[in-house]
């Protein structure tokens, strides 16, 4: 048999991937830094320094190991801009392949690319299933025939069971409960600490990246330093290991939390070493779960962490595929307002979406409740349009692939789907953000006044979303109280929601917020 190519794509760094598994000592392990997918959004500048440097650092290790890799740099590439099908193309005759083995892409438009290789390289293309998730795609898809609701609450449940994570020996929820969300929103006690993050020095490797992408990527959104992030699995590790020490036993309680200049918190921040593949999924929920077992972590905070894992990470994946192609052009409410340029610059007046804007900006990452119940519930009760909302979210974060990104946002942000993944629009007003934040104190408006130039703009978005949107939402079972509420309001009051939302949303368009 001729040579054989291993692909590895930037999603796919760990030394276990199914097409990694059986090397043989003559294979190559093809790698390659491509325009396309560095600038098809132009991504947070952060997060293409990350996977560069990353995939640079997991090509180094694979060396070291003794295997042939032929791994394409960015600037080593013809000055050409490429595809990844055009690397590989060739790749193959640079080696004179015969074969290609890879392993699924995570993303439909990119394995649909390599659905298309064999006719592209004229050699045998074998494209492995990814089973560095939990659930395969056919599983999930069986869960989901015939069920008039696909809530992630009872997938979670069969993912509990099929992992065996947080099980007692009876096969039954360790604790009684299968869900500890309500002990999970806590807001911050005012003399709350921190523990403080490792420090990942800066190798030359990742030095020269920095100066890759400042110079070929400096118009892109986001700061570039300081750049303190893990880019190796021994880092990864270290990281997950301070975090299951340190962070996991306030994790719980506070997940939901929010304060001013406090991006991180009790957070793990290991999404993006997840997504790529330097840490598994699976190591990470039995490190949390021997600190439950051990005594060393409450089970509030392991079943929380756990659940984003199992729960939520597998039944995004599952929801995308099972609703590709076309998911991401659902848009049930019609929204079509256009972005305004403050989540380019974090600059409003809106004192709540400035941190959070600003923490994205400088970090390429914001946590769950920032991205959801501060800019994500903007975005739904300004009727942003969900296209543009898609491109930024997938554009902005450091752990952001489509898979993952688009049924958040479609789904459980937008309700564009029109409840597929949520049971009611995950719409609020601005008390629970001052609830759950030390950020309204330092905002220009009154979060406790409902209308009113000075007013919380949530606060009177919130009942013209309802307003705007109750022919769709009127008859949803998890609505009825607060359009019962709606319909009790006066005629004045309906008037000045209505006429504080114009004002509103006349500024928005001339970027005056």
């Amino acid at each position: 048999m001729g040579k054989t190519l291993r692909f590895v794509l930037g999603d796919q760094l760990s030394r276990d991937l199914p097409s990694l598994r059986d090397l043989c000592e003559s294979d190559v392990i093809v790698m390659c830094e491509v325009a396309e997918e560095a600038t098809y959004v132009r991504h947070h500048k952060k997060k293409i320094a990350f996977l560069f440097s990353a995939m640079r650092h997991f090509a180094a290790e694979l060396e070291e190991d003794g295997q042939t890799v032929d791994y394409l740099r960015f600037e080593d590439a013809d000055g050409t801009a490429i595809s990844f099908t055009q690397a590989l193309k060739r790749a193959v005759k640079r080696h004179g392949a015969e074969r290609v083995v890879t392993t699924e892409a995570s993303e439909y438009r990119v394995l649909k690319m390599q659905q298309g290789w064999a006719h592209e390289t004229g050699v045998d293309v074998e494209i492995l299933p990814d089973d560095r998730f939990m659930a395969t795609r056919e599983e999930f898809a069986e869960w989901a025939k015939d069920r008039k609701e696909l809530r992630m609450e009872l997938f979670y449940r069969e993912m509990r069971r099929k992992t065996g994570y947080l099980m007692d020996a009876a096969g039954e929820p360790e604790g009684g409960r299968w869900n500890y969300d309500k002990e999970n929103r806590e807001p911050l006690p005012e003399n709350a600490t921190f523990p403080d993050r490792p420090d990942f020095s800066l190798d030359d490797v990742t030095e020269d990246v920095l100066t890759l992408v400042g110079a070929r990527f400096g118009d892109h959104f986001g700061d570039l330093e300081p750049f303190n992030y893990p880019v190796t699995r021994r880092q990864a590790l270290y990281y997950l290991n301070w975090f299951v020490d340190e962070a996991l036993p306030g994790f719980g309680t506070w997940q939901d939390a929010m304060k001013q200049g406090e991006a991180l918190m009790f957070h793990s921040h290991l999404s993006a070493l997840i997504n790529c593949g330097l840490l598994d999924p699976r190591e990470c929920c039995e490190k949390a779960e021997k600190a439950f077992r051990d005594g060393r972590a409450p089970l509030n905070a392991v079943e929380g962490f756990v659940r984003q894992i199992i729960g939520w990470r597998e039944y995004m994946r599952g929801i995308y595929w099972l609703k590709m192609p076309g998911y991401g052009d659902e848009n049930a409410l019609n929204a079509r307002r256009d972005l305004a340029d403050f989540f380019w610059t974090g600059e409003t007046d809106m004192n709540c979406l400035r941190q959070s804007i600003t923490e994205t900006r400088e970090n390429a990452y914001a946590h769950h409740i920032q991205r959801l119940m501060v800019i994500g519930n903007f975005a739904l009760l300004a009727g942003l349009d969900p296209k543009q909302v898609q491109e930024w979210y997938l554009l902005v974060y450091q752990d952001a692939y489509e898979w993952v990104e688009m049924p958040n946002v479609v789904g459980m942000i937008l309700y564009a789907d029109g409840g597929v993944v949520a049971s009611k629009p995950y719409a609020a007003s601005g008390a629970y953000i001052d609830r759950m934040s030390d950020y309204c104190g330092n905002c220009r408006y009154n979060v406790k006044k409902k209308n009113g130039e000075k007013a919380c703009p949530f606060n009177y978005l919130y009942w013209n979303f309802l307003i705007e949107n109750r022919e769709s939402l009127e008859d949803n079972h998890r609505m009825g109280m607060v359009y019962g509420t709606l319909g009790k309001m006066t005629g004045e009051k309906i008037d000045a929601v209505k006429h504080d939302s114009e004002r509103f949303f006349r500024a928005l368009r001339r970027n005056e917020v």
